[in-house]
């Protein structure tokens, strides 16, 4: 069950996604509340050494989910800044 909310995260954000978001819902976007308080008590655990691999695993696919949408979000905004030259 330990990708259970890595699931739930990518199918919030392919919801999302596929609604056609703008730009600016796209830069504005972030993942439910229950999802990020999941991603902060694995950073918490890991920083007290405390995690088990399966939720290392976890923490990690919450890296890269990050990640990607950092990405998607700068070049949303890249977008929209030369949308508005």
């Amino acid at each position: 069950m330990q990708n259970a909310p890595v699931r739930s995260a990518i199918l919030e954000i392919t919801e999302f996604l596929a609604t056609n978001p703008t730009p600016e819902a796209i830069v504005a976007y972030m993942l439910p509340e229950y999802l990020q308080t999941r991603a902060v008590e694995l950073a918490e655990k890991n920083g007290e050494g405390e995690l088990t691999s399966e939720e290392h695993e976890e923490m990690m696919d919450f890296v890269r989910i990050d990640q990607m949408l950092s990405l998607l979000k700068i070049k949303m905004r890249i977008k929209l800044q030369k949308t508005n030259e």
